[in-house]
């Protein structure tokens, strides 16, 4: 079907584009927050709309639905999921000897398991956030549809008087149980309500064959979910990293002035100084660009060499890792992490900007071998 064929498509191109997504989150007090894989159990119940010919709420019935899936990563996850319960159909004209015409409805039974492919939109835009309230996911998936007790409208059909010609939209019926494969797509919203659980409303549209309502329409048959249930996590989700406290560095112990000597030597020749230049390379994390805790002391470092050193000047050079993202993002990364560092520079330690040169060469330039170290601002001082 073209339907199903168009939605795996998005889902090939979705799934490329997470292969690179983001697993780390780092909140506003620096503490760290790693993706753990974990299984997950749904526990659903809702209303089901049947598309048929009677009105609305004369094709709702109930629906039940029961999930077993695994997180692979900030954004893919996949489900083994089963819905059951209770379909509708309508009858429109049916009527029996001299009754008036009128839209009869009948029910039947139903056992659909599948597998979704699910992906988390809101990790996909907005990066990884195991603390998000709330998490959009999108699925496409597919299964065996199986059908039983159609008693209704065979019941129906035996009504009809031998003479009738209703048969015309009756071509598919059926008894028994029926297997027919379907196909199926929805969206998902999850509220968090701890680390473990959340609360989770879907909605959902399957496709099958033109005979699952009995009726012959020269067109597939639909049904839609509306759901809501919980989400239980069986296993831990993320792993918290508390980075560790900077070490102080202790001030330096003033030398005592020495006496005054009283025999007068001759003037000494000045020697100036030569003063040793010093690098500092403040590393970051994926797709960030705020300074860590953790590499705040290197901006120090580079800051007390510059009060020393009155004559000195600083280089400030952002790159941005080539393994991941494209050149667009690169660049941006690669600036914004130049100026966070020449920012800290100027305004949390008072350096003129005329002391300062800055850069920054995207992922262009590779300055380490090791890909995940390219995510770096190197400052050189002399």
């Amino acid at each position: 079907m073209k339907t199903i064929k168009t939605l795996l498509a998005a889902a090939l191109l979705t799934f490329g584009a997470a292969a690179h997504a983001q697993a780390t989150y780092t909140d506003g007090g620096g503490n760290e927050y790693e993706f753990q894989k974990h299984m997950f159990l749904d526990l659903q119940g809702g209303a089901q709309y049947t598309l048929g010919e009677a009105k609305f709420k004369d094709l709702i019935s109930p629906n039940v639905q029961l999930g077993l899936g695994y997180q692979f990563s900030p954004v893919i996850g996949a489900r083994l999921q089963a819905s059951a319960w209770q379909s509708k159909g309508g009858w429109n004209g049916f009527h029996v000897g001299n009754e008036a015409a009128h839209t009869q409805t009948y029910k039947y039974k139903f056992v659909a398991p599948g597998l979704d492919l699910m992906f988390n939109l809101s990790n996909l835009i907005g990066g990884y956030n195991p603390l998000r309230t709330l998490d959009l996911t999108a699925f496409i998936g597919g299964g065996a549809n199986i059908g039983f007790s159609n008693d209704e409208v065979n019941d129906l059909a035996k009504q009809l008087n031998a003479g009738q010609a209703a048969a015309y939209n009756l071509e598919y019926l059926w008894d028994g149980t029926k297997v027919r494969p379907f196909g199926r797509a929805g969206l998902e919203l999850g509220i968090r309500l701890s680390d473990a659980v959340k609360l989770m409303v879907e909605g959902n549209a399957s496709i099958l064959s033109d005979k699952y309502n009995s009726k012959k329409a020269d067109n597939p048959d639909w049904y839609f979910n509306a759901l809501a249930g919980l989400r239980i996590n069986l296993g831990k989700a993320f792993k918290k990293v508390v980075p560790p406290a900077p070490v102080p560095v202790p001030e330096p112990v003033a030398e005592p002035e020495p006496e005054p000597q009283r025999i007068v030597e001759p003037a000494p020749v000045k020697v100036e100084e030569k003063v040793e230049p010093i690098r500092r390379d403040i590393f970051f994390l994926i797709n960030k660009t705020d300074i860590r805790a953790t590499e705040a002391q290197k901006v120090k470092d580079i800051a007390d060499y510059m009060k020393k050193n009155a004559s000195a000047k600083v280089v400030v050079t952002g790159y941005a890792d080539a393994g991941t993202g494209n050149d667009k993002i690169n660049d941006r990364l690669a600036a914004q992490r130049a100026d966070v560092v020449v920012k800290a520079l100027k305004e949390q330690y008072g350096i003129a900007a005329d002391r300062i040169t800055y850069d920054s060469k995207g992922a262009r330039v590779q300055p380490f071998a090791e890909n995940d170290m390219n995510r770096v601002t190197i400052c050189i001082a002399e």
